[in-house]
């Protein structure tokens, strides 16, 4: 993006694209036989750098340019970086590559770091503990034009300062930048248009239990708040909805509101009426399967599990799944994603339409709450569950998905055993945070430096100390 400040004319100009450019993707949607071919998978991990005391480093930059990896980009935060991983077929061993990039990126990461700043390191954790107020200044947005813009943007939409309430937690912010105290592990799959529904509303329901055994978000400003704090905090970091936006039912941020009917159309087109442009960038060479408008306004809705459309390999869709945290190790990032996307194909062979969507999207947020003391319900069962009897049920049908799916079944039962024995342990990287931190006396110094330690070696977070 060359530029940060942009004129009323080029917000017009850039809304008349986003009609003109939804149009011409209806028609690719319609094409017969666009978008199919092999079920991929693909993931991106935002990472934490620390100074050698475990407090958040803002030298990404450097990072960035010392290991000259074009997998690694700038966040928001100076003190994030991201890793894209390589996309891989779903048949064979997905899980084992991915864990090996994973390992392997985030171990050149955490040396780079340690080459600029003494005993300094990278970790994939979902907030930082070390985190303070002070920390979230507009200097600490990275040197880039985009994350200027988008922080113009918000601000151009929403006048009132942006307001977090999280259990005692109150804070009134100025800038966008407390979206970069979250992290997240961010996983896509493929799919043709005609499946694009069912497989939608399959990983809205999927993402409550797979939540409830994963969360790693334990601590704010000092403040222990939910197992997955990041959820509540995305929301409102972001939120702009001020006085003349009351009127939208869902914040940037959001789970959403309903069950997708139609389509990946019906989702771009949602973001299209009612969320205002906030990057209205204009692209004058785009070819005719680009749409580059419509996916740069898409990139600024937020949903926790959403549509992306790209135009490589002639074009195709992905649904893509943002609520899970980063960490706490490669074995527990891939078996995240394997019962993740197994929960996900094993719904979707059913039509969830008529399941109170309701129920859905109170799983997700007693998820984030209380992790795994949260009560679930679940279609075709009666009654609500605890947590880890729920994922205890759920699993056969995520490891039968991913067996028909074309993955070998040793590595789908080394995946899901982790989050078997997570669960019967009720070890999640919330819990290993919370003890440690008692152990520690309270010293979140010391709980970042020994959960960085733990996540280098690779192995689960039940295994942990």
């Amino acid at each position: 993006m060359d530029k940060e400040r942009f004129s009323e004319t080029e917000y017009a100009r850039f809304g008349e694209r986003l009609d003109e450019q939804l149009g011409a993707l209806r028609e690719l949607l319609d094409q017969p036989g666009f978008g199919e071919g092999p079920t991929t998978i693909g993931a991106e991990l935002e990472l934490f750098l620390v100074d050698g005391k475990g407090r958040p480093l803002p030298r990404n930059e450097e990072v960035r340019e010392s290991i000259d990896d074009p997998r690694v980009v700038l966040e928001l935060g100076r003190f994030n970086l991201e890793v894209n991983l390589t996309p891989v077929p779903l048949a064979g061993r997905p899980f084992e590559r991915l864990g090996a990039e994973i390992q392997e990126t985030v171990t050149k990461v955490d040396a780079a770091v340690g080459r600029l700043e003494d005993q300094g390191g990278a970790l994939p954790i979902g907030i930082l503990p070390t985190l303070d107020t002070e920390d979230f200044t507009r200097e600490a947005i990275s040197d880039q034009n985009r994350y200027r813009a988008m922080s113009r943007g918000v601000r151009r939409l929403r006048l009132e300062p942006f307001l977090v309430r999280i259990e005692d937690l109150e804070l009134s912010v100025e800038d966008v930048i407390l979206e970069a105290a979250n992290t997240s592990w961010q996983v896509h799959i493929r799919t043709p248009p005609d499946r694009f529904a069912r497989l939608f509303n399959a990983a809205q329901l999927a993402t409550g239990p797979v939540l409830a055994v994963c969360g790693n978000s334990p601590y704010f400003l000092g403040r222990q708040l939910w197992e997955e704090t990041r959820i509540a905090l995305m929301e409102e970091a972001a939120d702009d909805r001020d006085v003349e936006r009351r009127y939208r039912k869902d914040g940037r941020v959001t789970f959403g509101s309903d069950w997708v009917r139609e389509g990946a159309y019906e989702l771009f087109e949602r973001y299209v009426r009612d969320y205002d442009p906030i990057l209205p960038d204009l692209t004058d060479d785009a070819g005719p399967l680009d749409v580059p408008e419509l996916r740069l306004h898409q990139g600024t809705v937020w949903q926790w599990n959403r549509p992306v459309y790209d135009p490589a390999d002639g074009g195709h869709l992905r649904v893509e799944m943002r609520a899970l945290p980063a960490g706490p190790s490669c074995a527990d990032m891939t078996a995240n994603t394997a019962f993740l996307l197994g929960l996900t194909l094993a719904q979707a062979e059913r039509d969830l339409t008529g399941y109170r969507f309701a129920e859905t999207y109170q799983n997700f947020y007693r998820a984030a709450m209380h992790g795994l003391d949260a009560k679930l319900s679940w279609p075709g069962m009666d009654g609500e569950f605890e947590a880890p009897d729920l994922v205890l049920k759920l699993l056969p049908e995520a490891r039968a998905a991913l067996l028909a799916a074309g993955v070998v079944p040793d590595e789908v039962d080394k995946a899901l055993g982790v989050i078997e024995e997570r669960t019967r342990l009720r070890r999640t990287g919330a819990v290993w945070q919370r003890e440690a931190l008692a152990r520690l006396d309270g010293d979140r110094n010391r709980l970042v430096r020994e959960y960085r330690e733990n996540a280098l070696t690779g192995v689960p977070v039940h295994l942990w100390r």
